[in-house]
């Protein structure tokens, strides 16, 4: 692993592999199945044994060459699931007659493709027609998270690609002027508690936004927003609506400084700052704040409930010989 922005220390990582074994075991002692039929941790044991161990090298060869990927990974996993369930629709193109998730709006600044593309050529030579690209981006996703210096954890596997893929679905995406009951209830139509969506946010620890999401907080109209970090939004703006920002000031590694930040009245988005502002959500903000290793089991926690939102199965899906297109 490399060094990031920020070196990770020893007992962060010891507490994060221990938390992640506590949850494997959990796993384990549950015989690897899940309540989605089919889905299960050892899915490729037989039929593609090195796929875990070709997404991951995979996945570290890309971060290694520009560590700013892992956001864009773990993004575009949450942006998949929250659509039509997690079956790699994120991921198909647009074509003349259809316009495809990727292109809305909201898509536009997804970043990663690449890395699925990389992976599922190699798993295509390896073991064609067997690993699903919705498997892929989950794995992706959750290598990334760990090559940052966050929790480790396992996913079951055995999701299948959707046919589906358009533009309108993508309504359904959280917006960055969101508030914390409008967050509330769109995380609760999948299942989430209050506590999993401040869990969830926490993904915000890593990555930037453009101006384009944040520029209407400026200029008085959001009191929620520390002065002097105001002005700091205000410079990245200066740059144009596609200028970035950080989230916080280690936009490379996953860690609790994003729960610090809102605690200073400097998160970026309002569906950030407001996740502290809500009387609903602050404990559980000043809880992640003060205790890492609390995040993290709670991220791990709702990664795993993400990850299996939706799937389809059998003939409701397919794997995909390219993950651009449908079958």
């Amino acid at each position: 692993m490399m060094l990031l922005e920020s070196s990770l220390h020893p007992a962060k990582m010891a507490m994060s592999n221990i938390l992640g074994m506590f949850l494997f075991m959990e796993m384990l002692a549950s015989g690897f199945r899940f309540g989605v039929d089919g889905l299960s941790m050892d899915y490729y044991f037989m039929s593609c044994p090195f796929a875990e161990q070709i997404v991951k090298n995979t996945v570290t060869r890309a971060l290694q060459a520009d560590p700013t990927l892992a956001a864009g990974l773990v993004r575009m996993h949450f942006h998949d699931c929250f659509i039509e369930g997690c079956d790699g629709s994120i991921l198909i193109d647009s074509t003349k007659d259809n316009t495809a998730e990727k292109d809305s709006p909201a898509n536009l600044s997804l970043r990663g493709y690449e890395v699925i593309d990389d992976a599922k050529e190699e798993l295509e030579n390896q073991c064609p027609g067997i690993v699903s690209c919705a498997d892929i981006l989950a794995m992706a996703a959750r290598d990334a998270v760990f090559w940052t210096g966050g929790p480790v954890y396992d996913i079951p596997k055995g999701r299948k690609d959707g046919r589906r893929s358009k533009i309108e679905d993508t309504i359904n995406l959280p917006f960055p002027t969101f508030n914390a009951s409008e967050l509330i209830r769109q995380f609760g139509q999948h299942g989430f508690s209050a506590q999993e969506m401040v869990a969830l946010s926490g993904a915000h620890t890593l990555g930037v936004a453009r101006c384009a999401s944040f520029k209407n907080r400026l200029n008085g109209g959001d009191p929620s927003v520390d002065s002097e970090f105001a002005k700091t939004m205000s410079k990245t703006c200066s740059g144009g609506d596609n200028a970035e920002q950080p989230f916080d000031p280690t936009r490379n590694t996953f860690d609790n400084f994003y729960y610090n930040a809102l605690q200073r009245k400097s998160g970026l988005l309002f569906s950030d700052q407001t996740l502290f502002t809500s009387p609903r959500t602050r404990a559980i903000v000043n809880g992640y704040a003060f205790n890492q290793a609390m995040f993290f089991f709670d991220f791990q926690q709702a990664m795993l409930k993400m990850s299996m939102l939706d799937v389809k199965e059998g003939s409701k899906g397919e794997v995909r010989e390219s993950c651009r297109k449908i079958n």
